[in-house]
């Protein structure tokens, strides 16, 4: 559960070094500024760069967690799938670091930033399903636990999930954040940011529609409870994010919505894991 509120977290600190102009309070990578690892006084706005090395740092908290995981089921003697649920974890952290990394060098240009967010949704996703792997036995054979009907939704809402999030970014990315104070509308997606909404709002709709009826077709073959209890908790995330996305584009995308929006995005993400994770599972036989 560490690693995953982990997970999620510095997706959310990183909305924060978007929102607050703080992308390049730290102008080069790895090291902060030039010759200098840590933030040097007059180099940027000191609250940026407390932001975005704040940031940079609260990646090692991530590393620490995944490795402890990783240590902690390969001691254990753990099943494989998990140990290379923990060790994909730990691996992408380290990705991910670099991807940050090449996105300050490249000046927060807006497919640059794009590729080091999505990659966190990964890294969520795959969180989320390690937490419910890891609490399963490894002497049980895994059971089908819902209709096959429902996995294929499941699956057609995920990849719809997946389009969201893209074009997420590229609202984002064509949007007046730009993530550094200085760097105005260079390398920002030079397109309609309200026709890109319009897209991403569709996307959304198709997503929600595609859970929808992975919950009818759960309800309709009485999936067990805890799967079903998931489901309607999934569907009343994806209104929240609706309405948050709702609210954005009535107020003009005011600084505050972003963090609450990524916040969701990272939720929602990882509730269709735990929902996808539910179809199959190895669970302890009552005697």
């Amino acid at each position: 559960m560490i690693l995953l509120l982990c997970q999620g977290g510095i997706t959310v600190t990183g909305s924060l070094v978007r929102v607050t102009g703080s992308g390049l309070g730290c102008d080069t990578w790895p090291m902060c500024h030039q010759g200098s690892l840590v933030p040097v006084a007059g180099s940027a706005p000191w609250i940026h760069q407390l932001i975005e090395f704040g940031n940079r740092t609260l990646t090692f908290v991530v590393a620490a967690a995944s490795i402890a995981v990783l240590v902690a089921v390969v001691r254990a003697g753990r099943r494989s799938g998990i140990k290379s649920l923990a060790a994909v974890s730990l691996g992408g952290v380290v990705l991910q670091a670099i991807i940050g990394g090449i996105s300050v060098l490249l000046d927060l240009k807006w497919w640059a930033v794009a590729v080091h967010f999505l990659p966190s949704m990964v890294l969520v996703a795959v969180a989320a399903v390690l937490y419910m792997r890891i609490a399963e036995p490894d002497d049980v054979a895994p059971t089908r636990r819902v209709p096959k009907a429902a996995v294929t939704w499941a699956i057609i809402a995920a990849i719809a999930l997946v389009f969201v999030l893209v074009t997420g970014t590229m609202v984002t990315g064509s949007g007046p954040h730009a993530g550094d104070a200085t760097a105005g509308l260079e390398g920002r997606l030079e397109m309609d940011t309200r026709v890109l909404a319009y897209v991403h709002a569709i996307c959304l709709y198709l997503y929600l529609i595609a859970t929808l009826v992975t919950v009818y077709m759960l309800r309709r073959h009485k999936a067990p409870s805890d799967a079903m209890r998931t489901a309607l908790v999934l569907i009343v995330l994806i209104l929240v994010q609706w309405a948050i996305g709702v609210i954005q584009f009535r107020l003009g995308v005011p600084r505050w919505t972003i963090p609450a929006h990524i916040a969701m995005s990272s939720t929602v993400v990882a509730f269709t894991a735990f929902l996808w994770a539910h179809s199959s599972r190895r669970l302890p036989t009552l005697v």
